[in-house]
């Protein structure tokens, strides 16, 4: 075996060594088809209507005209579309969100509501005909306004308590030297990635198909099961190739209506959202108010640590964004409380979103620590190193390993930290206030059960059939290099085949669990069948197939405090005259397990850095309150980074395998973003002397604002 080092990781065998993609060249030359593009005989095209109003009831529609136009072949609406059934649970132990059990009452609870299908044979003609579809609806008083005192929010249980309390919070703030009381906000957040949601379904021989664009196929195939009341063995959901999810692609409207057309016509029906449909209907991420209490002693040790969030969901479905979560895993008081809350409004309901919880949390809680350090006269990274925890500050678990201070050290000396002056304003290029600025990073290290199939054929290669779905991140090839270790053979030997419900259940990719939960159950197969064929036996012209079960090992887990940490680094130059903000460079050294392609490993972190730059600086969908929809709901009116706005981003990592898994991965996925905004915030008080609190650092609110810096 070779030995290659890699960023921080020394490397044995084909984990840990860069690999380009597998499915590169098929990409590249389009020979890779992703879910819109692959052809069906007789494929009709459906197209969405979605509601004009935020409130109300649809009194008619008038169909008659459209079915008469050009290629119409039918409308579905709540009058005459297929029943379903929404009373379930679903994925994670919680029930759907009713918007995708489309056409089923009269009701409209918000603005871009699905109310009808239009199906034309094609996508052209169903477009026009949607378009020409008059829908009449009694409209009813809407309130889409989040504001952080709104008065009917209420505590909501997520994947941890709502609230979580220890200690006199009133003692311990009026016993500190040192108090920091802030207001933070976030807006709302859109996924939009580059592949629009589509989906295929048909019917072959009394078996449901649908080929889609989705995070996990026995995810979809068993919802689409439970809501059409099918055998979950009739229902194959096929998903090869993804071009973004990041937490958006679930199940959703436009596959349910694929499926209820497809029963109507008894053909292939196919159903994309255009880019304007995604922002009502591929989820988002919710705006916080987040409320942030720190005491501290004079040398910065916290005596009391309060983080209270407010998020909004829609009047059907509850969803919470639980951004006070990562105040109880990242620093502890004597008295440390949080809380997330959420409002009812008329609104579509939000969803996961690349780091969700964490990325609006670390804002507020690594800006608050940014205050603090500046009341006490600390340094930033000495201010943490005195809140080190050395076990969950909530559970009282152990860490299965933390080393964010290491990431911090790695950090400050590559970022030439050390020659900081912490004084604010004070460095400057021409109109440009220049400012360095760094916050800490974490997010849960978890592993969902999984099967896998690997397979040693007659001709000595070995074939790896797992439901897993690589959604831009580069899973197929991490997976190519799990599994040729595994079987101590070469990649060249080892063939993936992924996204494909056939292959049983699986993992979804999300929650930076999906290699982790994959590499878990294609290991332990491989294992299995490295001892069959030690055996001797010699193998079938059929091959000799091994299934694995990780259940019960990942049941049997000690109950630990799992987590990869990072440290970001920010600087940036605002210019006093536009109010521009510019980042300049940033650095984040992580500490997320073992990494097991440092090509496509690197390239994850520096996704999320820079999708935290357009959260620091661009990104804010706005509401109209008097339509309540969205103003600019498009990447015209939505704005994101740019090549332009990202000159320099480093990624690193330190050694820090997971001592329990069986490869020593944690996970990278999201990591990237957490603290990445907080870092730039911070860096933009250092350059300026003020202090922003609400996301996007607008120009209009630099100006406003105003400047602590010296004038020239």
């Amino acid at each position: 075996m070779t030995t290659v080092t890699t960023g921080t990781t020394t490397a044995k065998g084909s984990v840990g060594t860069a690999h380009i993609r597998v499915e590169g060249r098929d990409k590249v030359t389009g020979a890779a088809r992703y879910a819109g593009e692959i052809p069906f005989a007789g494929l009709a095209h459906g197209w969405l209507v979605l509601s004009t109003v935020a409130r109300g009831r649809i009194r008619s529609l008038e169909t008659g005209p459209v079915l008469d136009l050009p290629g119409v072949l039918t409308v579905l609406h709540h009058h005459n579309a297929p029943r379903v059934d929404s009373d379930y649970i679903g994925l994670l132990g919680v029930p759907p969100d009713p918007t995708a059990a489309v056409f089923q009452h009269d009701r409209v609870p918000h603005m871009g509501w699905p109310v009808a299908l239009v199906v034309a044979e094609t996508s052209e003609q169903a477009r026009e005909a949607a378009e020409a579809l008059v829908v009449h609806y009694e409209e009813e008083p809407h309130d889409v306004a989040f504001t952080g005192e709104h008065p009917d929010a209420y505590p909501l249980d997520a994947h941890g308590p709502a609230v979580a309390e220890k200690g006199d919070l009133e003692s311990g703030l009026a016993a500190s030297a040192v108090v920091v009381d802030a207001e933070y906000t976030t807006p709302e957040e859109h996924h939009n990635p580059m592949e629009p949601h589509a989906a295929t379904a048909l019917w072959d021989g009394g078996r449901l198909e649908v080929v889609d664009s989705n995070q996990g196929t026995t995810w979809v195939a068993s919802e689409l099961a439970k809501m059409f009341s099918l055998d979950p063995s009739s229902v194959r959901v096929r998903s090869e190739h993804v071009g973004g999810g990041f937490g958006s692609k679930g199940l959703r409207a436009h596959q349910v209506a694929a499926v209820m057309a497809a029963t109507v016509l008894q053909r292939p029906v196919r159903v994309v959202m255009t880019r304007r449909q995604m922002f009502s209907l591929a989820g988002y991420r919710s705006p916080t108010t987040q409320r942030i209490r720190l005491g501290a002693d004079a040398d910065g040790r916290l005596r009391a640590l309060e983080h209270r969030s407010l998020s909004l969901t829609s009047t059907v479905h509850e969803f919470i964004e639980p951004s006070a979560g990562v105040a109880r895993v990242m620093y502890d008081a004597d008295a440390h409380h949080t809380a997330n809350h959420v409002v009812r409004l008329d609104v579509p309901t939000p969803t996961w979103m690349r780091a969700p919880g964490e990325a609006p949390g670390s804002f507020a809680v690594e800006s608050a620590l940014d205050e603090l350090a500046e009341k006490c006269g600390i340094d930033p990274i000495e201010l943490r190193v005195r809140n080190e925890p050395e076990k969950g500050p909530v559970s009282g678990l152990p860490f299965s390993s933390r080393n964010l201070l290491a990431c911090f050290r790695e950090g400050a000396r590559r970022f030439g930290w050390a020659d900081r002056d912490p004084r604010p304003g004070l460095r400057r290029e021409g109109r440009w206030l220049l400012g360095t600025g760094t916050a800490a990073a974490s997010f849960p290290a978890g592993a969902g059960p999984s099967t896998a199939l690997v397979t040693a054929e007659a001709d000595g290669t070995f074939t790896v059939r797992i439901s897993a779905a690589d959604i831009g991140t580069g899973a197929r090839t991490a997976l190519t290099l799990i599994a040729a270790d595994a079987l101590e053979v070469t990649t060249d030997r080892v063939r993936v085949h992924i996204g494909d419900s056939e292959f049983g259940p699986a993992m979804i990719a999300g929650g930076s669990m999906g290699t982790r939960s994959w590499a878990w159950a294609v290991t332990a197969a491989a294992g299995e069948l490295r001892e069959r064929l030690a055996l001797g036996s010699g193998i079938p012209p059929e091959g000799i197939t091994v299934r694995s079960d990780t259940t019960a090992a990942i049941g049997a887990l000690a109950k630990k405090e799992r987590h990869s940490f990072g440290a970001q680094f920010a600087e940036v130059a605002v210019d006093v005259t536009t109010g521009e903000v510019r980042v300049r460079r940033m650095l984040g050294i992580f500490a997320a397990g073992r990494i097991v392609n440092p090509l496509t490993a690197r390239s994850q972190f520096v996704g999320g850095m820079t999708w935290g730059i357009s959260m620091a600086l661009h990104e804010e969908a706005v509401r109209d309150p008097a339509s309540g929809g969205h103003v600019g709901a498009d990447l015209a009116g939505y704005h994101v980074a740019t090549h332009a706005d990202v000159p320099t981003v480093e990624a690193d990592w330190i050694d820090d395998p997971d001592p329990d898994d069986p490869v020593g991965i944690k996970g990278i996925g999201e990591i990237g973003i957490v603290g990445a905004a907080a870092a730039i915030a911070n860096a933009v008080w250092h350059a300026t002397g003020v202090r922003h609190r609400s996301l996007p650092i607008r120009p209009d609110r630099v100006l406003s604002a105003g400047s602590g810096a010296p004038h020239a």
